[in-house]
C-alpha cells in the first residue's frame, strides 16, 4: 500500500488535505453520522470519546461541529489557508471551529504517535486532551489512564491494521464503565485479533453484513491488484467495491451482549448507507 507518512505529522493539516483529497479519502465522512448515533446510544448527554489514531482531530471536528468532510477539504485547500503561516492558521481555525461548534459537543481525547498533529488539534480546540503514546510498544502513562476513565466510546477510522489488543486493553481496563468500540477497518485485513482481545472485557464484536464504505482511490494498478487479492483471500467479494477502484472499509462495533441485543447494529448505519 502507498505510504502517506509525510503528511501525517506536519505542523498543520494542509498537506494532509491536499494529498488525501487528491485520492478522495472519505472514511471520516462515513464515520460522522455513525459515531454521532453510537455516542447518542451510549447516553442522553454528551459523552467522553477516545479517538485512536486521531491524527489532526478530523473525527472530532466532524463529530462536534456543523461541518462536513467536504467543508474541511475546501477550508484547508483554499487560497486563504495557503497564504497563512501555521501560527496564523491556528488562530483562524480556532475561530472557525468555535463558530461551528455544536451545543451537544462531546469531550474528545486523542491518541496518536504524531506529536505535531496532536499539538495542532489541541491548539485549535478540537481535542480536550491529547496523548502521543504508542501502546503497541510501551505501557500507557498514568496521565493517559486517568484521562480515559470516563470514556464510553472508542473510535477508530484509520490505523486498525497496525494495532493489536495491546493498544485497547489497558484503556478498557482503566475505564469506569464498559466501553463501546466502533472501528472502520480496511477489508484487506482482519479485525479478529482485536475483537478477540476485546472479548475478555465483556464486548461482543459485530460487523455490518453486506455493507462497506469507500476509503480512498487506489494510487496504482499494483495497489488495486493487492487489495483485490487480499479481500478475496479474506473470504470477501471485491466485485463492485475494490474492483471499482477504491479501498473499502467495514464497520465493526464491539459492545456488551445485552446492548447488542437491545439495539440492532443496522440502527447506526441505516442513515449512512
Amino acid at each position: 500500500m502507498t505510504s502517506f507518512d509525510e503528511v501525517y505529522d506536519e505542523p498543520d493539516p494542509r498537506g494532509f488535505f491536499r494529498l488525501l483529497g487528491h485520492w478522495d479519502y472519505q472514511t471520516p465522512h462515513h464515520a460522522q453520522g455513525v459515531f454521532r448515533r453510537v455516542a447518542a446510544a451510549r447516553a442522553a448527554a454528551p459523552v467522553t470519546v477516545l479517538d485512536i489514531c486521531c491524527s489532526y482531530g478530523i473525527n472530532a471536528a466532524l463529530l462536534n461541529h456543523d461541518l462536513t468532510l467536504e467543508d474541511l477539504y475546501a477550508h484547508y485547500t483554499s487560497p486563504q489557508a495557503a497564504a497563512l503561516t501555521t501560527a496564523e492558521l491556528i488562530e483562524w481555525d480556532r475561530a472557525y471551529y468555535a463558530a461551528h461548534r455544536r451545543p451537544d459537543a462531546h469531550r474528545v481525547i486523542g491518541l496518536d504517535i504524531a506529536a505535531n498533529a496532536i499539538s495542532y488539534a489541541l491548539a485549535v480546540g478540537l481535542l480536550d486532551e491529547g496523548f502521543t503514546e504508542n501502546l503497541e510498544v510501551a505501557s500507557p502513562t498514568r496521565a493517559l489512564l486517568r484521562a480515559v476513565q470516563p470514556t464510553l466510546l472508542v473510535t477508530v477510522t484509520g490505523g486498525a491494521s497496525f494495532l493489536s489488543p495491546s493498544t485497547f486493553q489497558p484503556l478498557l481496563a482503566a475505564a469506569h464503565e464498559q466501553v463501546w468500540v466502533a472501528a472502520f477497518v480496511l477489508r484487506t485485513g482482519s479485525y479478529r485479533h482485536i475483537a478477540d482481545g476485546l472479548a475478555p472485557y465483556g464486548l461482543v464484536t459485530e460487523k455490518v453484513a453486506g455493507l462497506s464504505f469507500p476509503q480512498r482511490r487506489f494510487t496504482s494498478v499494483h495497489e488495486q491488484r493487492y487489495a483485490i487479492a487480499a479481500v478475496t483471500a479474506a473470504g470477501e467479494d471485491p466485485r463492485g467495491r475494490e474492483t471499482d477502484g477504491y479501498f473499502h472499509t467495514a464497520l465493526h462495533l464491539s459492545r456488551p451482549a445485552k446492548d447488542a441485543a437491545a439495539i440492532a447494529l443496522t440502527t447506526f448505519t441505516s442513515q449512512s448507507a
